[in-house]
């Protein structure tokens, strides 16, 4: 967060700067007016001297407004400024709320049955949204609703007449999109590292129509009907926004011309499924790809490998942590595991803004959330896998599913034999068989594990059937394997469904084993009377071992707070876990809060082999002596427990469990206004983006966090109203929020437009400089946090191009058709100056193919994608992007105040 904090200063200086150059200019026309080479331009220089500032739809001109000295302007432009940065973050707080609502909208998932082509069934969860119509749609609503309802409620409050505050602003946003935050996004990625769009197709489609829609504005406004938009060009200017979303589905999914190509998947060498013209069959160059089956029926297919996918990366993930961390217990692995899969999973547009906001806000990082959440999701997750669920009979009629359960099989290899469960689910009324057959993984038939296949049979009324599966236990040093179980060949009427493969990870034993407590830190209430401490024996268990250990007092007293202990452990063969039995003294005191500690000495072979190797001198060590000593327990690296008693009270219950488990929602969402009310009330520290390591104590808030958190309460506590997103799945805070948003959207329209009044700056200077900066700082701290935590660069720049496009679709065609079917009814034409803002637009348009051309460019070989890349590539291209920006702002303004001459 480093770079958040300086860059905070760095905006205000800028925008200060620039409301000095604002304000030269216009002191610079005003004296010079007679030189100037346009009235146009001398007359709204100075309106502030010959016009009288126009009441607002909801503030009123402040008044008196004749007579005033330049002091009083200046004193009255830095309050209207000053109330007008604390309106940009009123309208960042609630479009959280309006974002998260999105998140929880967008993010619904469903179950789905995918027929293969040898007649199997899988049930896979897939979201009802796609993804490129909820960023096109949803998402792009909600990051730009401020600008969007700007410019509508600018046409209802000028009694449905054109202004420049609006349309200025979508564009003075669009180049602040496309050019400033472009440049950030490419100068945060770390040094040598690059981003590539994902879904090029999209991207494409919607650079595009963003580049498209501004070019129309400049032909409805300057060559079709000059200074007038009739009711066509401004419906068809909304019609634009569907067929945008539509052209893009189509890209997405590879629909139309693309439907009619014959295909063929297989796997490359570096593990990426590719699409061959032609033929049809599915080619997999590895074994445990062999697993994935891939069909074309369509927009569930990818789903059925991602699920696959998924559970391999959960698998390769639970074997590294094992080798990093084998003093935790398998369960202490599985949490961390889901944490670290959930950490690197893809991420909404939605869920980057909610975090960007609440982070700068001093509400906290909910990126640590997911950490809260790993172990509760785990421990439903083994419930649901292990619970037989009477209400979900299915009817006699329904489909007869056969499956593992579960589908994960954890065992050590001196287990022997181990037992496997295959369960069936829906109709029982008839007899089902089913094939297994056992499949190497990275664990080998014959040498690990006993190959088997066989048949199992359902007679009626049987819902389950178990088979046994043979490890075979050697004296080898191994890392750990795996191998998989496959069912095949239901008969009528089962159907397979997932899991139908079963993993089986062997945990090598061949060691007397590495000793330590499975938890460093302990907390626990002075009430629980006998507490104990377990100590678990990892990556081995192969003889008779002690372990001593004793207690060491900290703030706690022994005889006070717990009684001492000390003494030995012992383990004896191929037993794994002991406990150490803590008495707690219970006195009844008030907010208890002490600590005390247990330690683990060294662990000592009890007899054999190692015992006798250890009494020699190195020189009468034998060959046998020396591959036993590889072998000798020891010490692992939590040998030392804190354990901290509280006083006596009972645990606060989590609520958030109804929310699918993998969603971002769980994240975002709030299911109660008390949790909201309690959130807005709370300081959290923002600054946490590294990774908390093992033992590392909560972060604390930062002075920066207090500062912006007390700033903001207004705010959080007047959304704190909006009905939680639990309500009505999300729908009624999406209404309430947009309603709120574009409450405080008008009073913003109000304050900007009396802002450049009182100081002379036009409505069109003060839309590109001023509200469209503020109004999009939020996504620009969104994109730096998505440009940095994803893989791709689709949620950073990939969204920007859409967003640009449904910012005009919406935002001005929605506005002017409004305007133009209320001056056709009464008989008149809706009249737009084209001016400054077709000036602006041709301008942008410009820039815009000049930078989105360096975007491609960047992804030749020697930089290889759109972010990041070599140091001075991306030093480079940020400059040059930036200085885009800037040409913009500095034409566009000399433009509207006539010193270079428009349209």
């Amino acid at each position: 967060m480093a770079t958040t904090t300086n860059f905070r200063p760095r905006l205000a200086m800028g925008t200060f700067v620039l409301l000095s150059v604002a304000l030269s200019m216009t002191t610079a026309s005003v004296t010079n007016g007679a030189s100037s080479p346009s009235n146009r331009s001398i007359h709204s220089a100075g309106q502030h001297a010959d016009t009288k500032c126009q009441d607002g739809l909801i503030l009123p001109v402040w008044q008196p407004e004749d007579n005033l000295t330049t002091g009083d302007r200046i004193a009255r432009g830095l309050v209207y400024f000053f109330a007008l940065m604390y309106l940009f973050i009123g309208v960042s707080i609630v479009s959280d709320r309006f974002m998260a609502a999105i998140e929880v909208i967008t993010s619904k998932e469903k179950e789905v049955r995918v027929k293969k082509p040898g007649g199997e069934e899988q049930i896979v969860v897939v979201r009802v949204w796609n993804e490129t119509v909820a960023n096109l749609t949803l998402m792009a609503l909600g990051s730009s609703a401020p600008e969007i309802l700007l410019s509508i409620i600018e046409i209802v409050a000028k009694n449905f007449k054109a202004g420049d505050l609006g349309p200025g602003t979508i564009v003075g946003s669009a180049a602040y999109n496309l050019f400033v935050i472009m440049a950030i996004c490419v100068l945060v990625i770390p040094d040598g590292e690059v981003r590539k769009i994902k879904h090029l197709r999209v991207f494409f489609v919607t650079a595009t129509w963003s580049v498209f829609a501004y070019i129309w504005l400049y032909l409805i406004l300057a060559q079709i009907t000059p200074g007038r938009v009739d009711m066509w060009e401004g419906f068809l200017t909304f019609l634009f926004f569907p067929a945008t979303v539509v052209t893009a589905y189509i890209a997405d999914r590879r629909l139309l011309v693309y439907k009619y190509i014959s295909k063929q998947y297989r796997m490359n060498k570096r593990g990426m499924i590719v699409q061959v013209e032609a033929e049809s069959a599915l080619e997999m160059d590895n074994r445990d790809d062999r697993l994935n089956t891939i069909d074309e029926n369509g927009g569930v297919t990818e789903d059925v490998r991602d699920f696959e996918e998924s559970r391999r990366e959960y698998i390769s993930t639970l074997r590294d942590l094992r080798k990093k961390y084998p003093q935790h217990d398998l369960e202490q692995l599985e949490i961390m595991a889901q944490e670290q899969l959930m950490n690197k999973g893809p991420k909404s547009r939605a869920f980057y803004r909610v975090q960007a906001t609440r982070k700068m806000m001093g509400s906290g990082n909910i990126m640590r959330k997911i950490s809260e959440r790993a172990q509760s999701d785990l421990s439903e997750v083994k419930a649901e896998l292990q619970r037989v669920d009477v209400e979900e009979t299915i009817a006699e009629d329904a489909a007869c599913r056969v499956f593992f359960e579960p589908g994960h099989y954890t065992v050590m290899e001196s287990v022997g034999e181990f037992e496997v469960r295959v369960v069936r689910r829906g109709d029982l009324s008839c007899s089902v068989t089913v094939d297994y057959e056992t499949e190497d993984g990275s664990a080998e038939a014959g040498s690990d594990y006993i190959g088997k296949q066989g048949t199992l049979t359902f007679p009626p009324g049987v819902d389950e059937q178990r088979f046994q599966i043979q490890v075979i236990d050697d004296d080898v040093f191994e890392q750990d394997e795996h191998f998989y179980i496959k069912l095949s060949n239901p008969s009528e009427p089962a159907s397979l469904a997932t899991p139908k493969i079963a993993t089986v990870m062997i945990l090598d034993d061949d060691h007397s084993g590495i000793f330590a407590i499975t938890s460093k830190d302990h907390e626990l209430v002075e009430s629980v009377g006998t507490y104990e401490v377990k100590v678990q024996r990892y990556s081995g268990a192969r003889g008779k071992v002690r372990v001593p250990y004793w207690t060491e007092d900290g703030t706690a007293k022994a005889g006070k707070d717990y009684e001492a202990n000390s003494g030995e452990l012992i383990f004896e063969n191929n037993e794994i876990t002991k406990v150490i039995s803590l008495f707690i003294t219970e006195e009844g005191s008030y907010e208890k809060d002490v600590l005390f500690y247990v330690n683990l000495g060294e662990p000592q072979q009890i007899g054999g082999i190692i015992e006798a190797a250890e009494g020699k001198a190195p020189e009468e060590l034998t060959e046998e002596d020396k591959m036993a000593l590889l072998g000798r327990p020891k010490a692992g690296d939590v040998v030392r427990a804190q354990l901290r008693i509280k006083e006596s009270k009972e645990f606060k219950n989590t609520v958030d469990k109804l929310v699918q488990r993998a969603n971002a929602s769980i994240l975002i969402g709030t299911s109660s206004w008390k949790e909201q009310f309690v959130e807005a009330l709370t300081v959290s520290a923002g600054d946490d983006d590294g990774e908390k390591g093992e033992g590392d104590e909560e972060p604390t808030p930062s002075c920066m966090d207090y500062i912006m958190h007390f700033i903001t309460l207004f705010w959080k506590i007047i959304f704190a109203f909006i009905p939680p997103t639990d309500m009505s799945g999300g729908y009624l805070c999406f209404v309430v929020s947009i309603f709120c948003i574009g409450v405080v959207t008008a009073i913003i329209g109000d304050v900007a437009s009396h802002f450049g009044c009182t100081l002379g700056i036009k409505d069109s200077v003060t839309a590109i400089i001023f509200v469209a900066l503020g109004t999009s700082i939020p996504d620009t701290f969104a994109s730096k946090v998505a440009a940095i935590q994803d893989k791709y660069a689709d949620a950073s720049v990939g969204n920007v191009t859409g967003s640009n496009a449904v910012n005009v679709f919406l935002g001005i065609g929605v506005a002017w058709t409004i305007a133009a079917c209320y001056h056709s009814y009464h008989g008149r034409s809706f009249d737009v100056e084209p001016g400054t803002l077709a000036f602006s637009v041709t301008l942008f348009c410009s820039e815009a193919l000049v930078a989105i051309l360096v975007l491609m460019v960047r992804r030749n070989k020697r930089i290889g994608g759109e972010l990041g890349g070599p140091k001075k590539a991306k030093i480079v291209t940020s400059i040059f992007l930036f200085s885009l920006w800037i040409v913009y702002l500095l034409i566009s303004s000399l433009e509207a105040y006539g010193i270079i001459k428009g349209f």
